[in-house]
């Protein structure tokens, strides 16, 4: 070992001390001494220090450890000459500043990060250097990149300096004297009791770091431009959940104010403030040693003092946003946005995840890793290690290859496989239905050597649809795919299914998803490190274009492209659609037209285009949606109530099977594979109607020879047709009929439903757009094939007048946009509690970007026709089972009419019906109806209506799950069964 004597000895036993330590070492200077040594020598060197040694004898002995620390290892003669870590004092002072003094020592080193006794310098430090690692592994090589990474590492060093606290470290103190530490949970329970350290009355330690930085924030350093700097406050701030308080803190005065009274003292304030230097003097210190003296980063652009202007100026400033979007009328604006927030989620999360990693750590096992500069390896063990997946893809291709030796079709998507791999950051899939884009994406990943495949879509139906052909025998049965959606969380593989438990949450090599489920990575705190995985991995959008006019989505989803746009070639994301919508791709993405990369359909079948109009009120023969259709049709509505009343009217008629969004979970399951095993390639024909709402328009391969759609805009216009001979089979010409309200078709008013449903969704214009472009290129009565059609959607978005009322839609959709996230997507929070109750069901979010809905219950309603229809005497699903019904408040609400409140009529009922207290806040009914054991009833059976007053009683307005001769319909009022 190396260690260094320090001789403090004075008079007679200063020459004795000096005679054994030359001996031994090489003197360094007048008292200091250097010399690499073994144990038996420095027992020696002790030994004879001792033989030696009078009341003037001070001789310390320092282990030379590593380039950045030393130990003390002993002490011979007096001991006052040294203080508990060895150091001499330099200087005489008076009491108070001695009290500084003595407060500062103390917290070189015996400040603590948590109760795993962490020293605070080296775990920033060690957060600090793994966020900038995963930031520069994660992301391109470009200066604005590395910027980044460097802000990261700062606002890694910097996010914990509010465990200078005092008050922090006495509860530190007082877990470490426990036998037993805590589980101190990652959000910092830690001050939850009801007393003076508390998160009502006492800043959390993040809300005291961002104090801290902002306090000695120097801002003539430039070394960090302004921006940066915002993103470092943001990293610092929201690396924990927000904590619910009874009175929110809103400006950092409050905090210094709360933090200045709790520690007492303006001299204990004075000491905090000089502490953070020595802290990040010690932070430094450790970078140089890891990095050398050439390339180390370091944190600088921190006063020594505040003066009365960073005082003055806590008033007005706030606590960081959380998102940053404004309404725009230009759409570069909210490209701007979300450019902003791309770089604060990936700073955020590298920050978090490094936190976690370190944190899990022990004192002795980060200590470890800082002397044998090992702390890559925790890198490592966080990213995405090889696996089968590549290899297992190659294998299907061959099966492929070998079944059609030489084809056409396989040569074909191998080209666009290739082209992918070619552009150099985000790429973009177009095809049409039944070209093979899921082939073409598992090539793609192939030949990038995906490691892991993360397939996000934008609903639970497409997720199954792809379920389904990923684990069939032609794709991958032996590779591990999990589906994870709200509902359904399965690993599948080798024909083995298994539920999966939280802890294995997105294991699989494919992990099958909605969207909902990846955005919690950035508008929460518990998922925030899975952006990281997210980078890591291979992505594809598929269906991409369902959320372009969909509220809050729109927006968010476009965050999550952009995180990938800043990795640049390292992206390995991949959008898929038959529908690309090039103006969204463009306007707000950003992405190139030679980022699409296109591959014709092999289906020649021929299609023909009518066009009929109807009267809306009617639901007789002359409304194509209503008709009676013959075998191997399919009709689409819009809305699931149009399709619920369609099959209504039918059902005695035809041979149909009805699907859409509104049944209990275990009859969606159930209908969907009919639906499935029925319409698919070579099915079982069991039905010779498919009647729905949009939910079987995207990434489902059913097919028919006879389609019926509703009026809507370009990408579901061809989505829907997707369905219609997908396989290119059929030898007739195949109908694709497109109904339209008269009013719309002829006037363009947007009276009827169809356009004010429309016009609710932004894409109004678009669609009335693209029906006018389609009549003017196509002769009544001229047959067409698949891709000729895709040639006239490439061409409707070069045409200038579309793209206006494309725009028109585009720009309302993201007005909504921020309206809904202003709304509805509210910062992470924590409430703190010191009990938490833990339940297996899963409760409803308060506040959803989807909509804000409610568990809901109902009696059952026989329906024979639309006049004819009988209630039966018990309710939708039983409360014991996992079978449940979900409602939006609005419509629980009655939409605004006060005769339709279901809620307003339960809450006079209910109370006599379940023999219960009577609740007289709606809001408290809302509030329990998150909970599925705490339904909102929106309709009785006789039997609990004879409690209230017998069947006078039922609500006109009342809500039924709905059961006709063959299957159930779904949820609908009874008011709405006529028009």
């Amino acid at each position: 070992m190396m260690v260094t004597f320090v001789s403090e000895c004075e008079k007679n036993a200063l020459p004795k001390t000096r005679r054994v330590l030359d001996a031994f070492a090489n003197r360094i200077g007048s008292r200091t001494w250097q010399t690499v040594i073994t144990n038996d020598g420095l027992d020696a060197v002790k030994k004879l220090l001792r033989k030696t040694a009078s009341k003037n004898t001070a001789v310390s002995c320092h282990w030379i450890r590593s380039r950045s620390r030393s130990e003390l290892v002993w002490v011979i003669g007096n001991k006052d000459k040294f203080n508990a870590q060895g150091y001499v004092p330099v200087n005489f002072t008076n009491q108070i500043d001695a009290l500084k003094i003595d407060e500062i020592t103390v917290m070189t080193d015996k400040i603590f990060a948590n109760t795993r006794k962490q020293l605070l310098s080296q775990h920033l430090f060690a957060v600090g250097y793994i966020a900038y690692e995963l930031t520069s592994r994660l992301l391109k090589d470009s200066d604005e990149d590395t910027k980044l990474a460097k802000t990261a590492f700062i606002a890694g060093c910097l996010h914990d300096l509010g465990k200078l606290d005092p008050c922090f470290q006495s509860w530190v103190a007082g877990e470490l004297k426990n036998k037993e530490l805590p589980e101190v949970a990652e959000e910092g329970e830690h001050i939850q009791k009801p007393v003076k350290f508390s998160f009502e009355k006492h800043p959390r330690h993040n809300e005291i770091s961002l104090l801290l930085y902002h306090l000695l924030n120097d801002v003539a350093y430039k070394k960090i431009n302004k921006e940066n700097k915002d993103r470092i406050r943001h990293a610092i701030y929201w690396h924990h959940a927000k904590p619910i308080r009874k009175e929110p803190f809103r400006v950092l005065d409050t905090v210094y104010k709360k933090l200045k009274s709790n520690i007492d003292s303006s001299a204990e304030m004075t000491v905090l403030i000089h502490s953070v230097k020595q802290l990040i003097s010690e932070v430094n210190a450790f970078s140089e040693a890891y990095f050398g003296e050439e390339e180390s980063l370091s944190v600088g652009g921190l006063l020594d003092y505040f003066d009365n202007d960073h005082l003055y100026e806590l008033g007005n400033t706030e606590f960081p946003k959380y998102k940053r979007y404004s309404q725009n009328d230009e759409i570069k604006d909210y490209q701007d946005d979300l450019i902003h927030n791309a770089r604060n989620n990936i700073c955020r999360a590298v920050v978090v995840s490094a936190d976690r990693i370190i944190s899990s750590l022990t004192a002795e096992a980060l200590l470890t890793h800082l002397d044998n500069q090992t702390l890559d390896s925790l890198i490592d063990d966080a990213l995405l290690k090889e696996s089968q997946l590549a290899k297992d893809i190659e294998s299907s291709l061959k099966d492929f290859e070998n079944r059609f030796p030489n084809s056409a079709r396989n040569q074909a998507q191998s080209e666009a496989a290739e082209k992918l791999l070619d552009v150099r950051s985000v790429a973009v899939l177009k095809g049409p239905a039944g070209c093979g884009k899921t082939k073409i994406a598992l090539e793609w990943a192939a030949k990038s050597r995906a490691k892991k495949i993360i397939w996000i879509c934008p609903r639970i139906q497409v997720c199954q649809g792809l379920l389904h052909d990923l684990t069939s025998k032609d794709y991958l049965p032996n590779t591990k795919i999990e589906i994870n959606t709200g509902e359904l969380k399965a690993i599948y593989q080798s024909g083995g299914v298994s539920n999966t438990p939280e802890s294995d949450e997105f294991s699989g090599d494919i992990v099958i998803t909605t969207i909902d489920q990846v955005l919690n990575t950035i508008t929460t705190h518990t998922k925030v490190n899975a952006l990281v995985q997210y980078l890591g991995a291979h992505t594809v959008f598929d269906e991409y274009h369902e959320y372009i006019n969909m509220p809050a989505f729109n927006l968010l989803f476009a965050e999550l492209v952009e995180c990938k746009k800043l990795q640049g070639n390292r992206a390995k994301a991949l959008l898929v659609s038959a529908t690309p919508n090039y103006f969204f791709l463009k306007a707000l993405l950003g992405l190139d037209y030679e980022d699409v990369i296109g591959i014709s359909s092999f289906n020649q079948s021929d299609y023909q285009i009518t066009i009929q109009t109807f009267e809306e009120k009617q639901i007789d023969e002359s409304n194509p949606l209503y008709q009676q259709q013959p075998e191997n049709t399919i009709v689409i509505s819009n809305t699931a109530l149009t399709a619920q009343r369609s099959f209504i009217k039918n059902q005695c008629h035809e041979n149909a099977i009805l699907f859409h969004s509104k049944f209990t979970l275990p009859d969606k399951q159930a209908l969907f594979e009919q639906v499935f095993q029925c319409f698919k390639q070579e099915g079982n024909q069991r039905y010779a109607v498919l009647r729905s709402g949009p939910v079987v328009q995207a990434s489902l391969n059913i097919t028919c020879s006879r389609m019926v759609t509703e009026f809507t805009h370009a990408e579901n216009w061809l989505q829907r047709l997707g369905r219609l001979d997908r396989f290119g089979e059929s030898k007739e010409v195949n109908e694709y009929i497109v109904a339209i309200p008269d009013s719309l078709a002829i006037g363009g008013k947007q009276i009827s439903r169809c356009a004010k449903f429309l016009d609710a969704m932004h894409s109004l214009q678009s669609a009335k757009a693209w029906n006018n472009f389609i009549q003017q290129h196509i002769e009544v009565g001229e047959t067409i094939t698949i891709n000729r059609l895709y040639e006239l959607y490439d061409a409707f978005y070069q045409h200038d007048a579309s793209l206006k009322a494309v725009e028109a839609d585009l720009v309302k959709a993201l007005k909504k946009s921020v309206e809904r996230l202003d709304a509805k997507l509210f910062d992470p929070v924590v409430l703190v509690r010191k009990d938490s109750i833990k339940s297996s069901k899963v409760k409803i979010k308060k506040h959803s970007l989807r909509g804000d809905n409610r568990f809901v219950q109902m009696a059952v309603c026989q329906i024979n026709s639309l006049e004819d229809y009988q209630f039966v005497d018990h309710y939708a699903y039983d409360s014991n089972t996992e079978a449940n019904l979900t409602s939006s408040i609005e419509l629980i609400l009655g939409y605004g009419d006060s005769r339709q409140n279901l809620l307003a009529f339960m809450a006079k009922k209910h109370h006599n019906v379940s023999d219960s207290k009577k609740v007289y806040n709606d809001n408290i009914l809302l509030n329990e109806a998150r909970d599925p054991d705490k339904p909102i009833y929106l309709s009785y059976i006789s039997e609990d209506l004879q409690k209230v007053g017998g069947e006078s009683q039922r609500h006109e307005f009342a809500i039924y799950y709905a059961i006709g001769y063959k299957q159930a319909i779904g949820t609908i009022s009874i008011n709405q069964l006529s028009i």
